[in-house]
């Protein structure tokens, strides 16, 4: 098993020896602020009491507060919030937004849970960890298999305990609790506006280039169905059960609904079935993966066939891939700038708690495009500045302006 926290330390050792970043420096940034481990105590439906462990990492505050989501999954664990909540800190940094980064998760797999048990899960956490966060200190969010309906019932219980009605303390809330227009499709959006400037870099034309997407949940339909917008032709999508392929092209939308219907995408009419690693491998122009780490690792990366990589999932090339790809001459457009719409967009909703408005959807895609495009651009003239892959050009800029904030505080 590939451990995430390891990867993050070895892509920051790598872009340190790039900006020369010093010693103590590096030192500070290998560990996070503070790492909490907590323990929910749940009545069960059945009367019994089960007790959850739950995880809140805080990398780093220097340009800001701590943002990350909050993830159920049954493989949380130590290392996995912790690199999440390092990524958050360069993708914040990127982004050109005024937040550190931060992650939180449950072991749990929420799909053993009746509603009113994840409902006392979620408020149980905020009960855990309500003193270590608040609009101005960590700012939680959702992530895997978290929904607005949990930051519902997290925003209220944090209220109910600190005296008053509190909306900033969490983002990507529904609409009618102060959530922004937008959220929704908001990672999808971002990672479709670096792709029309990756597309206008290499001077692609949309109904000519292919593109490949690894996991169809809420990112990955968002960026299939924009990018099918704009003319773009996906020609494979997969979820956890298995992928089809469509050489001419798919319906995203009415895949979709099949998906919800079926429960899964496999098997959709006048299409192939195939697997998740046979479609990391397909011959295509470009390759989302939006779902899990670590799908593209040294035993795969020298048959990926894509010319280009946008990572919207979190961390799914590891260290030696990069290597691989890079060598091949694979551009590969890295989580931390590629999935910065969805933390963008919960920094709008903060504003606009914070400012007791509410901006139209309209609103909120001018702002965001423009700082998505301003940041691929950037980190494009970083990596060809110092001849690395993007995601050393990325980071090369996040992490000198996370140092720099830290040593104008007086590290």
């Amino acid at each position: 098993m590939l451990d995430p926290f390891t990867n993050a330390l070895t892509q920051l050792a790598k872009v340190a020896k790039l900006i020369k970043l010093d010693d103590e420096m590096l030192c500070r940034l290998n560990k996070p602020d503070k790492l909490l481990t907590v323990s929910i105590p749940v009545k069960m439906d059945d009367g019994i009491v089960k007790v959850f462990t739950g995880y809140r990492s805080q990398y780093n505050n220097a340009r800001g507060p701590y943002k990350g989501g909050i993830r159920y999954h049954q493989d949380v664990c130590e290392s996995e919030v912790k690199a999440l909540s390092a990524w958050m800190t360069w993708k914040c940094s990127i982004a050109g937004i005024p937040y550190g980064g931060g992650k939180g998760g449950i072991i749990v797999d929420p799909k053993n849970l009746s509603q009113s048990e994840l409902e006392r899960l979620s408020r149980g956490y905020i009960r855990a960890i309500w003193q270590f966060i608040g609009p101005d200190i960590d700012i939680p969010a959702p992530d895997v298999n978290t929904t607005s309906q949990i930051m519902a019932w997290m925003v209220d219980e944090y209220s109910k305990i600190i005296g008053k009605w509190t909306p900033a303390v969490i983002t990507a809330k529904p609409i009618e609790l102060g959530g922004s227009e937008g959220r929704t499709e908001a990672t999808g959006q971002g990672g479709v506006y670096i792709l029309e400037a990756l597309a206008e870099e290499k001077k692609l034309k949309s109904e000519e280039t292919n593109i490949v997407i690894q996991g169809f949940g809420n990112v990955g339909y968002y960026f299939a169905k924009l990018a099918s917008d704009l003319g773009f032709k996906v020609i494979a999508v997969s979820d956890s059960k298995g992928g089809i392929y469509k050489k001419s092209g798919l319906n995203v939308e009415k895949v979709f609904e099949y998906k919800k219907k079926n429960k899964k995408v496999e098997g959709y009419p006048e299409t192939k079935n195939i697997s998740n690693a046979e479609l990391l491998i397909l011959e295509t122009d470009i390759l989302v993966p939006s779902a899990l780490e670590n799908v593209i690792t040294k035993d795969n990366a020298d048959k990926v066939k894509a010319k280009y990589i946008i990572e919207m999932a979190n961390g799914p090339l590891t260290p030696e891939a990069d290597q691989i790809l890079h060598e091949r001459g694979v551009l590969f457009v890295p989580d931390v700038l590629a999935n910065a719409g969805g933390v963008t967009v919960s920094y709008f909703e903060w504003v606009q708690n914070k400012k007791d408005e509410h901006w139209t959807k309209k609103e909120v895609f001018a702002k965001l495009e423009p700082l998505m495009k301003d940041a691929f651009s950037s980190s494009l003239k970083a990596t060809k500045k110092h001849n690395v892959d993007m995601r050393m050009g990325v980071y090369s800029l996040a992490v000198k302006r996370v140092a720099d904030a830290m040593k104008l505080k007086g590290f």
